[in-house]
């Protein structure tokens, strides 16, 4: 064999998401993308917003000196400023330029942050439902990717990830709002995680991380508040990518945020800077870098978001789908009517309706949709989802 038996591994078991996006193509190129109803991967369907578009021509008029030149590997200067002002704002915190790092989006963040804090064998503990290249991130640094179930309604059981802890626990990895299940983890439950993970510390002799991987806490509905770790627990860090708040998924700009109290600070910074050019990406998009500084607080129309939530959400409930309706993000996770999630998103397959089952979130017996599309897709997809949910309950 010519690759590691650990990567044809990792191959066999690779995304479902992108197995189910790829074939979505397949198919549109087959019966026409009007009627495959592909709600398989969270795409923005949404355009960047009109600032986006002033910021970028205002950056190009300019005509700066070197502006594509190699910079910094932690990101311009001002870039770092305006994030840091942005993230203070809205963590509560007096975040300085030298606690942000810029990056090639989130996921980019996550592997500069796992390789900074993982030794060989160390864990990272997961609430699941979640995006599972999470482990993939996890064992790029050494790492063990540990997961632990949330109650039924997805909300953090703590009680859960305190048994789950050990003295090999290093990182606590959270994503909100939730990618696929939409969930915001409410303050409290997070209070209380912080005081397991500082109590946890102190037995273990070692600081546990808390890394929140954030790039949808723009997109949240019904007037809910994202809470903050950063202001709840000294050794926290967030990851953000701009590609879902200002649907620039494809320019791969994100940052990392540290708590400005967190242990070895000096030290982490050197470390995230050093890998952030190591490990490849050298720094992140010149370009985008001086165009989001211009564009801090400015979203996509998240009401557009909510009000596809709700057309998607009343119409599955009326044909007698079951879930919990999510908060944020844009992702909607029904339970399915059988156990097998896998043959139940294969039946609506042959509708030509992609979804993604719930195991390739560590979480059987449901399936994710994005519903981050055009409304005619949600709308025209309600036929098939109906007469598949009756395929099965009719057994």
């Amino acid at each position: 064999m010519t690759i590691s038996r650990k990567v044809q591994g990792f191959i066999t078991q690779s995304s479902w998401i992108r197995k189910m996006f790829e074939e979505g193509l397949r198919l549109k190129n087959l019966h026409g993308a009007e009627n495959v109803f592909d709600f398989s991967i969270g795409n923005p369907n949404m355009p960047p917003p009109a600032q986006f578009r002033e910021a970028l021509q205002g950056v190009l008029a300019q005509n700066l000196p070197g502006m594509h030149k190699y910079m910094p590997n932690a990101g311009y200067d001002e870039t770092r400023e305006a994030v840091a002002r942005h993230v203070s704002r809205i963590h509560g915190l007096n975040l300085m330029a030298n606690h942000v790092i810029m990056t090639c989006g989130a996921a980019g963040a996550l592997n500069v942050i796992f390789r900074v804090l993982l030794e060989t064998g160390d864990e990272v503990l997961i609430p699941t439902p979640c995006f599972m290249e999470y482990r993939y991130y996890a064992d790029n640094a050494g790492g063990v990717a540990t997961f632990v179930k949330t109650k039924p309604d997805f909300s953090l059981d703590t009680d859960a990830i305190e048994e789950a802890i050990t003295e090999k626990t290093k990182i606590m990895l959270l994503n909100f709002p939730n990618n696929p299940t939409g969930k915001v983890y409410d303050e409290a439950s997070l209070q209380r995680l912080a005081r397991i993970l500082e109590k946890k510390s102190g037995e273990y002799g070692r600081d546990i991380y808390l890394v929140s991987d954030e790039p949808y806490r723009e997109i949240v509905y019904d007037g809910i508040t994202v809470p903050s770790v950063l202001k709840l627990y000294r050794n926290s860090i967030v990851a953000f990518s701009y590609s879902k708040s200002l649907s620039l998924a494809g320019e791969r700009i994100g940052y990392i945020a540290v708590n400005p109290h967190i242990a070895d600070m000096e030290n982490l910074i050197g470390g995230f800077i050093l890998y952030n050019r190591i490990l490849g990406f050298v720094n992140a998009p010149a370009l985008m870098q001086r165009v989001i500084a211009k564009l801090q607080g400015v979203t996509v129309n998240v009401e557009e978001y909510r009000r596809k939530r709700d057309i998607l959400s009343d119409g599955l409930s009326s044909l007698g789908y079951t879930f919990t309706k999510p908060e944020g993000a844009f992702y909607l996770f029904p339970k399915t009517p059988v156990e097998d999630d896998v043959e139940f998103v294969r039946a609506l397959h042959k509708r030509k309706i992609l979804t993604v089952p719930g195991i390739g979130f560590g979480c059987p017996g449901y399936f994710r949709i994005a519903y981050c599309v055009d409304d005619a897709t949600i709308i025209n997809a309600m036929d098939g989802f109906g007469e598949t949910l009756k395929e099965f309950v009719s057994r």
